[in-house]
Parts: C-alpha cells; sequence; structure tokens
C-alpha cells in the first residue's frame, strides 16, 4: 500500500488514465474526485466489502 499526503487541489495520476485529485479537506473529512474512464469500475470501500461477504 502506498500511502501520500496531498492538500487540496493536489492530485495524483494511476497509470495513464486515473487521476485522483483532492477538492476538500477539513477536520477529519476528505474529498475526493476521480477522473477515469466509464469502463473503469469504481466503488466505495463498504459497498466493495459488503459484496465480498455476500459472495461468501
Amino acid at each position: 500500500m502506498l500511502v501520500l499526503g496531498r492538500k487540496p487541489g493536489e492530485y495524483i495520476v494511476i497509470g495513464d488514465n486515473i487521476k485522483v485529485k483532492v477538492v476538500k479537506s477539513e477536520a477529519g473529512d476528505l474529498r475526493l474526485a476521480i477522473e477515469a474512464p466509464r469502463d473503469v469500475k469504481i466503488t466505495r470501500g463498504e459497498v466493495w466489502e459488503e459484496q465480498l461477504r455476500q459472495a461468501k
């Protein structure tokens, strides 16, 4: 796992076509903007974990 510190307005690029940008950061609350091709599935962590539990 890679852990990075980013400030609002800063971003990271994953591969050649996924951009994750910090758009807001306040006391324990973080908002991200994710720019990716439509065929890339993006799932919130809690939803992904529930799907894993249900698949067992």
